[in-house]
């Protein structure tokens, strides 16, 4: 969910600004939307990754140790 908003919010401001900085080039050329995509994947799969070992590891955690320390 959070990726998802701030992919929300980050790609126009890259979209634009990456525009801007490109029309001053002698040669120009266009931003490709696919790369917005590839990078919205790539963050996807980043917190899915990151959430999945963490809830894989507190799964396969010992109750008793846990509340041993608290």
């Amino acid at each position: 969910k959070w990726v998802a908003i701030a992919g929300l919010i980050a790609f126009p401001v890259a979209y634009f600004t990456g525009r801007d900085w490109l029309e001053n080039f002698a040669y120009r050329t266009e931003i490709d939307f696919s790369i917005f995509l590839l990078a919205a994947g790539v963050a996807l799969l980043i917190a899915l990754a990151t959430v999945s070992y963490q809830a894989i590891k507190a799964a396969l955690m010992n109750p008793v140790d846990t509340l041993k320390y608290e």
